[in-house]
Protein backbone atom coordinates (compact mmCIF):
# COMPACT_ATOMS: atom_id res chain seq x y z
CA UNK A 1 0.00 0.00 0.00
CA UNK A 2 1.27 3.33 -0.58
CA UNK A 3 0.41 7.04 0.17
CA UNK A 4 0.67 10.26 -1.76
CA UNK A 5 0.73 12.74 0.53
CA UNK A 6 2.56 15.39 -1.42
CA UNK A 7 1.67 19.25 -2.10
CA UNK A 8 -1.06 18.32 1.28
CA UNK A 9 0.22 20.17 4.69
CA UNK A 10 -0.01 19.18 7.68
CA UNK A 11 -2.26 17.82 9.67
CA UNK A 12 -3.55 15.92 6.25
CA UNK A 13 -0.76 13.63 5.82
CA UNK A 14 -0.85 12.36 9.14
CA UNK A 15 -4.53 11.81 9.17
CA UNK A 16 -4.41 10.08 5.67
CA UNK A 17 -2.08 7.91 7.49
CA UNK A 18 -3.77 7.37 10.48
CA UNK A 19 -7.23 6.55 8.79
CA UNK A 20 -4.93 3.66 6.45
CA UNK A 21 -3.80 2.20 9.48
CA UNK A 22 -7.13 2.20 10.95
CA UNK A 23 -9.36 0.75 8.39
CA UNK A 24 -6.79 -2.24 7.03
CA UNK A 25 -3.84 -2.42 9.67
CA UNK A 26 -1.28 -3.25 7.03
CA UNK A 27 1.87 -5.09 8.09
CA UNK A 28 3.79 -2.26 5.55
CA UNK A 29 2.51 0.99 4.48
CA UNK A 30 4.75 3.53 2.14
CA UNK A 31 4.32 7.25 2.46
CA UNK A 32 5.32 9.75 0.12
CA UNK A 33 5.97 13.33 1.69
CA UNK A 34 7.24 16.84 0.79
CA UNK A 35 7.82 18.32 3.96
CA UNK A 36 9.93 17.83 6.84
CA UNK A 37 7.56 18.07 9.53
CA UNK A 38 5.17 15.66 8.06
CA UNK A 39 7.92 13.07 8.38
CA UNK A 40 8.30 14.31 11.96
CA UNK A 41 4.39 13.91 12.72
CA UNK A 42 3.94 10.65 10.79
CA UNK A 43 7.32 9.39 12.46
CA UNK A 44 5.60 10.04 15.60
CA UNK A 45 2.58 8.95 14.99
CA UNK A 46 3.67 5.54 13.61
CA UNK A 47 6.08 4.69 17.02
CA UNK A 48 2.79 5.23 18.63
CA UNK A 49 1.26 2.25 17.14
CA UNK A 50 3.90 0.05 16.98
CA UNK A 51 5.60 0.87 13.72
CA UNK A 52 9.04 0.59 12.64
CA UNK A 53 9.69 3.57 10.52
CA UNK A 54 12.67 4.16 7.31
CA UNK A 55 12.61 7.50 5.85
CA UNK A 56 14.81 7.99 2.66
CA UNK A 57 14.70 11.70 1.15
CA UNK A 58 14.68 11.15 -2.80
CA UNK A 59 15.54 15.10 -4.84
CA UNK A 60 13.35 16.84 -1.80
CA UNK A 61 10.77 14.46 -1.20
CA UNK A 62 10.77 11.78 1.47
CA UNK A 63 9.58 7.77 1.24
CA UNK A 64 8.78 6.70 4.77
CA UNK A 65 8.46 2.82 5.08
CA UNK A 66 6.46 1.80 8.27
CA UNK A 67 6.79 -1.63 9.17
CA UNK A 68 5.18 -3.90 11.97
Amino acid sequence: MMIDARGLSCPMPVVMVQKEVQKTRPASLEVLVDARVAVENISRFARSKGYGIAVEEQGGDYKLTLTK
